[in-house]
């Protein structure tokens, strides 16, 4: 029995303003499904983060309504969990919960384990820091339930560890239930397979399918898991998907001109158009003339951006001259001016896409929400 763990899709995702960055999210989503497919799994878990934003476009609600229809024409069945881009602050249904509703897929984030095809199933949706303590209890109902059942058990969640990501960790793997024989975790954007003495089975993060603007720009491989449960052991294969390629090179001023031959040598035959983004040093007397260096290659190249890194920084953070990303950009303001990652992700990731529509009063609703949250978090840390 075979299954294909996916994660981190966020459909609807648009960088760059660039419909072609939209559909390379969706041809990468497409082409996971289609290699499960044509693989014959038995069934497909989602663990999070299915759409980018809580209330996505249609063409990303479609896109992946067509890939669960074409899952149950060839009668493999999908069970998901909700990540934080998928969950609204408003009081509010899910989208994902439609796909439930009409059979395509089974919501399993509410903790309730199940058997399908003997196979133990359960997971949560992404909980917040402030509710983190709250898993104490349901983590020890279903490792119960996990201990008596004989076959494999699958345990699925939108969290990070501690021990894979220090600064994105919310939970440690010794928190974890410990009887399950595999862990599908989300939220994590980097591929990640860690097994650990004190759990059942591997903990496997597939990581997004494509890059997304947090992960910067870079070489990388992005895919999913496919884990064979005909053994005893759980034994996940890692299935790479053809996405578009993305680079960053570092040169100097002096070095600029044959840094940009070299570079064109190596983009000029791929199929895709890559992203490129080359990282300068040294004194820019003539911004132009960089300029007339990295437009040559505008044509092979889907973006081309340039960055200058100032002598401090030149083996540290990057220093932007001129803000070539925007939502990076925008997430560092924001960040320097609420002085917390979180609140800045709420400002960009919620707040903002309702007010850009006019959404005023869910607007208000969700900052109140927020605000509930908060308060609720700092009461629960002065108790203890």
């Amino acid at each position: 029995m075979i299954f294909s763990h996916i994660s981190d899709t966020h459909l609807g995702f648009v960088q760059y303003h660039s419909e072609e960055r939209e559909n390379d999210v969706y041809a990468a989503f497409d082409q996971a499904v289609d290699i499960s497919i044509k693989d014959h799994v038995d069934f497909v878990i989602h663990s999070g983060d299915i759409f980018h934003v809580p209330n996505p476009s249609g063409k990303a609600i479609v896109v992946l309504a067509n890939a669960l229809k074409r899952l149950k024409q060839n009668n493999i069945d999908s069970f998901f969990i909700l990540g934080d881009h998928d969950i609204s602050r408003m009081r509010a249904t899910p989208v994902p919960f439609v796909y439930n509703n009409l059979e395509f897929s089974k919501y399993i984030g509410n903790g309730n384990p199940f058997v399908y095809k003997d196979v133990l199933i359960t997971g949560f949706d992404k909980r917040r820091k402030a509710e983190i303590e709250s898993f104490e209890e349901d983590f020890a109902r279903v490792d119960a339930e996990a201990k008596k059942h004989q076959g494999h058990k699958i345990l699925v969640l939108h969290q990070g560890i501690t021990e894979i990501n220090k600064f994105a960790g919310e939970l440690n793997s010794v928190d974890l239930p410990k009887n399950f024989t595999y862990y599908a975790m989300g939220h994590l954007h980097e591929q990640e397979l860690k097994r650990f003495s004190h759990l059942g089975g591997p903990l496997a993060y597939p990581g997004s399918i494509e890059l997304t603007s947090s992960e910067g720009i870079k070489e990388t491989q992005k895919g999913f898991y496919q884990v064979d449960i005909s053994g005893q052991e759980p034994s996940p294969t890692w299935a790479k998907l053809d996405t578009r390629p993305q680079f960053s090179f570092k040169t100097s001023i002096d070095n600029i001109s044959n840094e940009v031959d070299a570079i064109y040598e190596k983009i000029k035959s791929l199929a895709k158009k890559p992203v490129v983004e080359i990282k300068i040093t040294g004194d820019i007397a003539e911004p132009g003339f960089v300029q007339s260096q990295v437009s040559r290659l505008s044509d092979i190249s889907l973006r081309c951006f340039w960055r200058h890194l100032s002598t401090e920084q030149s083996n540290g953070s990057v220093f932007i001259d001129r803000p070539l990303k925007i939502e990076d950009e925008m997430h560092r303001i924001a960040k320097e001016i609420l002085g917390s990652t979180d609140m800045a992700n709420f400002a960009i990731n919620e707040l903002l896409p309702l007010l850009t529509k006019g959404n005023t009063v869910e607007a208000s609703q969700a900052v109140v929400d927020n605000f509930t949250r908060f308060k609720r978090g700092v009461e629960h840390a002065a108790i203890n």
